[in-house]
């Protein structure tokens, strides 16, 4: 098995507990304030990896260059775009199938990578993109009165265009992440995953403290109140991050994304196993394809 499967897999697992954690924060603080924390609760734990590879494991720091700072920048700004359109969505009634269309980023990945990376997608890949991404569709709407008619026609809908937007900021940001991890040049892939990682989380990390100054300053205090659960949402993103980031330094970042649907299928069991919650067909359905998918990227891809 190659290296970048089990940490794909295991950062999807670890990004699925992230995401509990700041649902579980929402209670006691806002959408921005619980977004804040994914970056900034991240950020030390990211400056231990760095220290851990650099004085623990003897490995020497790469030096930054203008291509790195460009990448991961951009990567950084799309990143914070996607996540706010996301949001942006919960504050529309029928909002599941623009988040439906925000999960096409492995398809937008692939085209990114293709038209600024130059790289080229098989067509065992491209097969198993597109399984996985209907897979999830069918997850994002099988409880809403949504049929594959009017999930094709709804495509110019305001909902639809904002999670496109919202697919092709993720879409941006991971090959962005892969370019800029690559364009340090070594030592190998931990310390240029661990590198940029606590590069883009330094600057979003900045960028969001002076949106919530400008915005909402009682969320400063409200994350204070919550730090042990900000530490567990810090902890667990900064690793997902760093798997990631190590994932899409060693394959193309359309296919790691690809497999990362599989924490729909977390989530999933998430949902079943410990909330109690009633599935149907549809999430049957969209279960079995992103697993299908997943078999065709590992055996074709």
């Amino acid at each position: 098995m190659e290296l970048w499967i089990p940490i794909t897999l295991v950062a999807a697992f670890l990004q699925n507990l992230r995401s509990v954690g700041q649902k579980h924060l929402k209670a006691s603080m806002g959408t921005l304030g619980a977004t804040f924390v994914r970056f900034a609760f991240g950020l030390p734990f990211a400056l231990v990896f760095v220290a851990i590879l650099h004085w623990g494991m003897d490995m020497r720091l790469p030096a930054l260059n203008g291509s790195f700072v460009l990448w991961a920048s951009l990567a950084g700004g799309s990143q914070i775009l996607a996540q706010f359109l996301l949001i942006h969505l919960f504050s529309f009634r029928n909002f599941a199938v623009g988040t439906a269309y925000s999960r096409t980023e492995p398809a937008q990945a692939a085209l990114f990578g293709l038209l600024f990376l130059s790289e080229t997608i098989s067509f065992g890949v491209l097969v198993a993109i597109a399984i996985c991404v209907i897979g999830v569709m069918l997850i994002s709407v099988a409880h809403t009165p949504v049929n594959p008619r009017s999930l094709v026609t709804s495509v110019f809908q305001k909902t639809s265009l904002i999670g496109l937007a919202s697919g092709m900021g993720f879409g941006v940001a991971a090959v962005g992440y892969r370019a800029a991890s690559l364009s340090l040049g070594g030592p190998n892939f931990m310390m240029q995953a661990a590198v940029t990682l606590v590069f883009t989380l330094t600057m979003q990390t900045l960028v969001m403290f002076a949106w919530m100054i400008f915005v909402d300053r009682g969320e400063f205090e409200r994350m204070r109140r919550a730090w042990k659960p900000g530490l567990f949402v810090g902890a667990t993103g900064a690793t997902a991050s760093f798997g990631w980031f190590s994932a899409m330094t060693l394959q193309q970042a359309a296919v790691v994304k690809a497999l990362a649907q599989v924490e729909m299928i977390f989530a999933f069991a998430a949902a079943v196993f410990f909330f109690r919650e009633k599935i149907n067909r549809l999430e049957v359905a969209g279960c079995f394809l992103i697993v299908a998918g997943i078999v065709v990227l590992v055996l074709l891809g």
